[in-house]
């Protein structure tokens, strides 16, 4: 791969699926073309059903890349949680209950749903699920979690209870062939404020010793490739730095902590609010920095700022360009268990 392929697979760029927006997918994908992206969220909502979501990601896949005799393709990711939190709807896909209603049914059929699921997504040329949400919200907190607990989108109030059902969603993507994402690195069930439209959430409850961070142990050990980082600063983590720029965060706790060896990928360094502050290519260059992998911007039009700091800044660092050889490693090596990197002969 060319250095600019290179920095292209750490991104992941927001393309809409909203119904009339053709134009803006096409915009959408020139960016993502031009600058050698190599995996992409859709951005709903619609209610097409999965022919017209798999006519979109018939066109996302023209975004793959010939590296000498092989040939990359992105991986095609979207927000399917369940409940509020659903954005491909239509003939070809389920009503997926709320998370919290899913954490009501058993293991078993919970996988064996999560399952079906993952086919109606896999039917529609989707490989990546950013789901499910591992965080706990206990019962004192509920609703006046915003950006969990306001939508039910956890599967229950304790560890036990959320690590069981967690696990089952991964087993049943991964049956079906659908990677999966752990979500919202290192917790966001004891916040108030969502981090997609605050400037500054805080959570002082999470340590390094806490039971919550079972929950996302469980997922690792089912399979789940990615884990998404929270843009929350944890005082008794890191105090210093929000959870998607610290080290502490993402090499101690997630790597050597907790023993994840897959994918770590950003929350939305695009549009949140709780990243405005920063200009985007010293949003990504501090995410990578800190250890992360994937660079999750659902605004496309962020792209290009991005990845030129970052291939700026390689020339003249070479940990930095370690790190992105290292990271590559790892997005192939999942792109490879979702049948993603297709070898000449």
């Amino acid at each position: 791969m060319s250095p600019a392929q290179k920095v292209g697979q750490l991104f992941v760029g927001g393309v809409s699926v909203r119904a009339g927006t053709g134009e803006a997918e096409a915009d959408s994908l020139a960016v993502l073309r031009r600058h050698h992206v190599g995996s992409v969220i859709l951005m709903g909502p619609s209610a097409s059903g999965a022919s017209a979501i798999g006519a979109v990601t018939h066109r996302v896949g023209l975004l793959g890349q010939a590296v000498g005799d092989s040939r990359v393709a992105p991986l095609v990711s979207a927000d399917q949680e369940g409940g509020q939190v659903q954005p491909l709807r239509g003939p070809g896909f389920t009503d997926i209950p709320s998370a919290l209603a899913q954490g009501g049914r058993s293991e078993q059929r919970l996988r064996q749903q999560a399952a079906l699921w993952a086919a109606e997504l896999h039917g529609a040329g989707i490989t990546l699920d950013l789901a499910p949400v591992a965080d706990v919200v206990s019962t004192d907190m509920g609703r006046a979690n915003g950006p969990i607990g306001r939508y039910d989108r956890q599967f229950g109030s304790t560890a036990e209870a959320v690590g069981g059902h967690n696990a089952a969603f991964v087993k049943g993507f991964r049956q079906a062939g659908v990677l999966t994402t752990l979500k919202h690195f290192p917790g966001l069930g004891s916040v108030r404020a969502n981090t997609d439209t605050t400037l500054q959430v805080t959570d002082t409850v999470l340590s390094r010793e806490s039971p919550d961070l079972a929950v996302f142990r469980a997922g690792i050990a089912a399979g789940a490739r990615f884990v998404m980082i929270s843009l929350a600063t944890y005082t008794r983590i890191d105090p210093e730095r929000q959870a998607v720029f610290s080290p502490v965060v993402m090499d101690d706790l997630l790597r050597k902590d907790l023993g994840f060896d897959g994918v770590v990928m950003s929350d939305d360094l695009g549009n949140a609010a709780a990243v405005q502050r920063i200009p985007p290519g010293r949003r990504a260059l501090a995410f990578l920095r800190a250890g992360g992998d994937l660079v999750l911007t659902v605004n496309a039009d962020r792209i290009p700022a991005m990845t030129t700091a970052v291939l700026n800044a390689m020339s003249g660092q070479p940990a930095l360009r370690a790190h992105v050889e290292a990271s590559v490693r790892r997005i192939l090596s999942a792109k490879q268990e979702a049948g993603l990197v297709r070898c000449g002969t």
